[in-house]
């Protein structure tokens, strides 16, 4: 589901359901040439700096073919003669073009190396056009096998939407297909059958009549990435609301098939209270210039940025269930806060390299926690974040391979909010706490990032050195045991399945009294009373307890 959607896959056993977490790609130890071209910062990718774009297509329905342009606008920072731009197979690039002249294209599998003619001044704005056409991949199970997806409504109308976090932006368009160069602001142009309507991001400027066909313009004001560009297409109703925000009026605008048009504007309720509860813990929602809307689309949904894709059927919780195991799962529709919660984590604050995924997933799993302890309190939102460590499989580190396009374990959802809910308790000021959190959304505003920048940040607000806490959450599949024994009187605690220099302090209970412990890998000792005594580890953090 989720900016990935998190691939839950439900499986009924013996009468309960399992769930499992699953990565949009698919687990690789050994990388290809291709891997580096799709996830490193090439030479032909460093010397320019994306401006913007203006994807100009029209989608086919009847044959599932698409075509049409990318004029791409950047900035010269280096000087160089050769451009990568991503465009994968079976869609082929027809022609490039920089002030009118034909440029030759050399193609390596999904990436493409243009020879510029033009001087390239340092400084300077230059653009291209690359034409290009063909049937593009379909998603065999969007969102986690990502392209386009080509269905029909009860109606019989097409329904189509595109999907592509991980797979990349350019199974479907031409583009500089690396996370860490977002485009400032982008135009896009859909042309489809006049019937039917296509929602992209940002805001619509205008119409475009060609007789049977029209030409929807969505501008973009804000940075984008590539794989928060969206199309949706479809047989629309709207509705809209004016949102009082921290930042003024929000346009929050929802599309949805006409015969959904009742349960929507029910179910779609969600949304304002989601508003209200992440600009109170994240900040201002990121992008007031170009609105917010909740799209239907003909699958589960995703964080399509100003443009959140919904297919949840009109159901609270994951398609009717919980995945916390509480009951507080099913007090809200799962994609309408998991993928708008997204907008903070994932569309405002995007990582470079998709090894660090966790920053929007590890966030934004933590946000449903945050929803429900906005409308149902504290409890209710441990107990929530608690009940989803079910769902975690400690198979492999959180954090990915660099430049290789190459995430983590889905443990990223779920371990990654349980950390940050451990991390919550080191502070022990939910104040500060929600502070850092809106601190985060305002010093990385509109920007790409590595996870140093957010563990230093972490550390450096918190005044804790987290850095073998990160190490141990997001680095290892060892989850911290605190090791204990009583005998003789004497209580004797320590560490265990720990990195190096982890000294975590936790809170525990000895007959229902708490106090603060600071194990270290080292043995201590702590004098009782007796020896019969109930020794607790606070529930609120995630680490085992275990008696020798």
């Amino acid at each position: 589901m989720s900016k990935y959607i998190l691939a839950f896959i439900i499986f009924m056993f013996s009468g309960n359901i399992l769930i499992q977490a699953q990565g949009l790609l698919s687990e690789k130890n050994i990388f290809t040439h291709q891997d580096t071209l799709r996830g490193s910062i090439t030479p032909e990718r460093s010397w320019w700096d994306l401006t913007f774009y203006h994807l100009d297509i029209k989608v086919k329905p009847d044959s599932k073919f698409i075509s049409g342009k990318n004029t791409i606008q950047y900035k010269v920072l280096d000087s160089a003669s050769v451009l990568q731009i991503d465009l994968q197979s079976p869609l082929q690039i027809t022609k490039v073009v920089q002030n009118g002249e034909e440029l030759q294209v050399r193609d390596d599998g999904n990436a493409h190396f243009i020879k510029l003619k033009s001087n390239q001044k340092i400084g300077s704005i230059q653009s291209i056009d690359v034409f290009y056409e063909g049937h593009p991949k379909e998603a065999v199970r969007a969102p986690w096998d990502g392209g386009f997806s080509w269905k029909k409504d009860t109606n019989g109308n097409d329904f189509i939407a595109t999907s592509c976090q991980g797979l990349g932006a350019s199974v479907w368009w031409p583009c500089k297909d690396h996370m860490y160069d977002e485009v400032d602001s982008m135009l896009i142009s859909v042309n489809v059958p006049k019937d039917l309507m296509d929602v992209s991001n940002g805001r619509l400027r205008s119409i475009d009549q060609f007789g049977d066909t029209k030409t929807f313009n969505w501008f973009v004001d804000n940075p984008i990435n590539n794989y928060g560009v969206n199309v949706n297409i479809g047989d629309y109703a709207h509705f809209s609301e004016v949102y009082d925000g921290e930042k003024g009026h929000l346009d929050m605008d929802y599309y949805v098939l006409k015969d959904n048009l009742k349960k929507a504007k029910e179910q779609f309720k969600d949304a304002p209270k989601m508003m209200k509860a992440f600009e109170y813990w994240f900040g201002p929602y990121p992008f007031y210039e170009d609105g917010y809307k909740l799209v239907e689309v003909p699958y589960l949904g995703m964080e399509h940025q100003s443009s959140v894709t919904y297919g949840n059927k009109y159901m609270n919780g994951y398609l009717g269930n919980d995945l916390s195991g509480t009951g507080w799962g099913l007090k809200f529709d799962f994609i309408i806060i998991h993928e708008s919660g997204h907008e903070w984590f994932a569309n405002n604050i995007t990582y470079k390299d998709i090894a660090d995924m966790w920053i929007h997933e590890g966030f934004t799993a933590y946000s449903e926690n945050l929803f429900i302890d906005y409308y149902y309190g504290k409890e209710a939102s441990a107990d929530y974040v608690i009940g989803t460590r079910a769902n975690i499989l400690n198979d492999k580190p959180i954090i990915g391979y660099y430049n290789v396009n190459n995430e983590g374990s889905g443990d990223m959802y779920y371990k990654g909010a349980n950390m940050l809910h451990t991390l919550r308790q080191l502070i022990e000021d939910d104040e500060k706490w929600r502070q850092i959190l809106r601190g985060l959304n305002k010093t990385f505003y509109h920007q790409t990032v590595a996870t140093q920048q957010i563990e230093n940040y972490l550390s450096d607000q918190s005044g804790i050195d987290l850095t073998e806490f990160f190490n141990q959450y997001l680095r290892t599949t060892e989850i911290p045991t605190l090791e204990y024994k009583i005998e003789n009187n004497q209580l004797k605690y320590h560490w265990i399945h720990i990195v190096d220099k982890f000294d975590m302090p936790i809170l525990v209970s000895i007959n229902n009294k708490e106090q603060w412990f600071f194990p270290l890998a080292e043995w201590k000792n702590m004098p009782l009373e007796s020896n019969n005594i109930v020794f607790k580890v606070d529930r609120n953090f995630y680490v085992k307890l275990k008696k020798l």
